[in-house]
Parts: structure tokens; sequence; C-alpha cells
């Protein structure tokens, strides 16, 4: 993988490797690997061996490289059908579809699951979610993060937090209590983060208590990375990036 001219110990950790490339890069590089090449792909740096990396959606199927018109995809049930169902081993029988779709289209991360919790009937995005119940939400995507990833294909649990409203949901404030925050919109997180460890995950669009969720100090530094000592890499949404200098000081 990578410079031959770059050594890799056979004891180095993920972080200890990331870090001994990061070294390596110049600052126009690092800057590259905070946007995308396209609206699916990453930047590759060939020069430290960094490749680039495929993304590709979606809630109920892979849709490949392109938004409309691309690749035909097998069509699977919604995320709310298969929580009402209540049989996680649905979960590993749709995970194993979608790891044959995604090695057919060479995705190396699918922006999936979504586990916001739905608030209102009138969210655009329910259908994707699992269930208005947190524990059940979190237990189903664990399931999914857990078969997709052991095909060492990336998952990307979403968004993170508190994105369950249409009505200007790119930019409304969520204002929440403490004890609703945790109970509600990032226990499904939590309890993914906790048993199945996602590669990564995509914040929300809006702003919760004030500030957006890109750049949310309490959700990406307090919660996420120091309390459950997460260490995946966090991005946006599409155009989700509302102010750049404390997205990356918050992780």
């Amino acid at each position: 993988m990578g410079d031959a001219s770059i050594p890799v110990s056979a004891n180095m950790t993920a972080a200890g490797y990331a870090a001994s490339i990061l070294s390596q890069l110049t600052l126009e590089e690092k800057v590259k690997l905070l946007a995308g090449a396209d609206m699916w792909r990453t930047n590759a740096i060939p020069r430290v061996g960094i490749p680039q990396m495929k993304t590709s959606d979606g809630p109920v199927g892979v849709r490949g490289g392109q938004f409309t018109d691309g690749v035909t995809a097998a069509s699977l049930p919604s995320g709310v059908s298969l929580a009402s169902t209540w049989d996680p081993t649905l979960i590993d029988e749709m995970s194993t579809i979608l790891i044959t779709e995604c090695r057919s289209k060479s995705i190396d991360v699918l922006l999936g699951p979504t586990v916001c919790t739905p608030r209102t009937p009138l969210g655009g995005r329910n259908f994707e979610a699992y269930s208005e119940d947190p524990f059940l939400s979190g237990k189903l995507a664990a399931r999914y993060i857990k078969k997709i990833q052991e095909a060492g294909i990336a998952t990307c649990i979403k968004h993170f937090a508190a994105n369950d409203q249409e009505h200007r949901r790119f930019f409304v404030d969520a204002t929440i209590s403490e004890r609703a925050l945790r109970e509600i919109h990032t226990q499904p997180f939590e309890i993914a983060v906790r048993e199945s460890n996602p590669w990564s995950m995509m914040t929300a669009y809006n702003k919760v208590n004030g500030s957006y969720a890109s750049a949310n100090k309490h959700l990406l530094r307090d919660i996420l990375r120091e309390e459950w000592r997460w260490d995946g890499v966090a991005m946006s949404d599409w155009f989700g990036t509302n102010t750049v200098v404390p997205s990356v000081e918050y992780g």
C-alpha cells in the first residue's frame, strides 16, 4: 500500500500510520483531503500512497457514482420498513446484497445507515431512518455497520444530529435540552459507536443549540471524540460545511 519509501511497521496502529503520513504532507495536500475531487470521490495523494476513495448513497440501494441516470441498482426495502419487522436477520440479508452492489461499483464508503429519529410525519427523509425508537435504531444500525465493515467496506452513519424535520432543514436551529439530546437524538449513534465502531460519520445540515452540526463543539468534540472516544472520519453532508475553521478544530 502506497510508496515503498514510506516504512510501515507491523506493530503500527492505524493512528500511528496516519500520523506518519500526515507529517509528510504539504499544506496544499492536507487541504485537498478536506474536500472532494468531485461529488463522490476524495482526492488521491499518490506521492505518499493515499488512494482516491469512492463513496455512494444510499438508503435503499447503491446509487453508484452519479446522482441521476447512472448505472442500475437493486432497490431494497426502506429503513422504516425494515425496522417495522423488528428482525435483525433481515439487516444481515440486505447487507449481503449491499456488499455485492458496492463491490460491483467499486465503492469504498457506503453513506449509511440513517438513524435520525423521526419527530414529525412531514419529515422528508423519515423513510430511510429506522424508527422513532432510538434503541431500536441504534441496534439495527450496529448490525448493518458490522456486516458491511466485515467485508472491508466503510459505512458512514448519519446525520449527526437532530436532522429530523423538512422545514428549513438546511438552516433550522434545533433547540434541544441535554436530556432529550442524549436520550433521543444521539442515542442511536452512541449504540452504533460502542457496538460496531463505524469508520465514518456524517454531520447534519442543521444547527443544534446555536451551532451548525458540522462545527458543533459539544457534538463533535465533547461527546463524539472525548466521551465516546470515537476516532473515525467525520464528514459533512454535501455543501454542509458552513464555516471552515471551527469544523477543522472540532474534528
